[in-house]
């Protein structure tokens, strides 16, 4: 079963095409992340997977369902998505950003519930931010801040949640803790979790499905260890490489030559 899928999507910015005539089926309950080398789209479809960017032809469809039909509220019920680099307003605190995510469930009708306040404490305590709940988000670490976004995205309750580049700006520390949280969520309540990521290795460790973008299309899809490959990074980053295995967890590692010339010529005594 897939969570959103793309019918002969055509993306643009002005006349500039940036997506031709996609067709794109995200797996339900999986991490997908799109990959591909700088401006090839993956910010935009992401975008426009939320609704955020009208496409110039096609369709993006949610469950099955066409999202141009339905509306904002209903739309944030189903999907949260984090874009890159969001920025607080000043003073605000972590647990005011937090109940931001209630939003399309509040109407003069249906006002702050019992559920709501759970729900945005169940949030921080899964992002382990409670104890920094009274903080204003500017003055929180970038790690620590990412965790406070993510905490409103789950304070939504939707099914499927974006992120765009979550981990930009992030030491590797904070890198590898954002991930194993957003892998946690999805292994324990299934969420389904789509990010744009750079760093390939990366991608592959926490992906169950890759996406590759090159030339406005689709390159290849599938199981990391099934489409990562050296053809692959050089068609698709324009770079030399060796793909070898990651000791530790199995998945595909990818080792750049760099400058031209290969710095370890044999590592197939690494492979498992």
């Amino acid at each position: 079963m897939n969570a959103l899928e793309t019918k002969s999507l055509t993306l643009s910015y002005g006349e500039s095409i940036i997506i031709e005539e996609l067709d794109l089926k995200i797996p339900k309950g999986e991490i997908t992340v799109f990959i591909g080398g700088n401006g090839c789209g993956k910010s935009t479809l992401l975008r426009s997977l939320a609704r955020l960017l009208k496409p110039k032809q096609g369709n993006v469809l949610l469950d099955g369902s066409a999202i141009s039909g339905q509306s904002t509220k209903e739309i944030a019920k189903q999907l949260a998505i984090l874009p890159q680099g969001p920025i607080a307003p000043e003073g605000l605190s972590v647990l005011q950003l937090v109940k931001q995510g209630r939003y399309p469930y509040q109407s003069w009708l249906k006002q702050w519930s019992e559920h709501d306040e759970k729900t945005v404490w169940d949030s921080l305590r899964a992002t382990r931010m409670e104890e920094f709940a009274e903080r204003p988000v500017d003055s929180l670490s970038g790690g620590q801040r990412q965790r406070a976004w993510i905490a409103m995205t789950l304070a939504q309750e939707t099914d499927v949640i974006l992120l765009d580049e979550p981990t930009t700006y992030l030491d590797l520390t904070h890198q590898i803790e954002i991930l194993d949280l957003l892998f946690e969520l999805n292994e324990k309540e299934k969420r389904t979790i789509i990010m744009v990521l750079h760093d390939l290795n990366l991608a592959c460790r926490y992906a169950h499905h890759i996406v590759a973008i090159r030339d406005k299309k689709i390159y290849a899809q599938g199981k990391p260890e099934k489409v990562i490959n050296c053809d692959l990074v050089k068609n698709v980053f324009d770079m030399n490489c060796q793909v070898t295995t990651d000791p530790l967890f199995g998945t595909p590692l990818c080792i750049p030559h760099g400058r031209g010339r290969c710095l370890v010529p044999n590592l197939e005594g690494l492979r498992a």
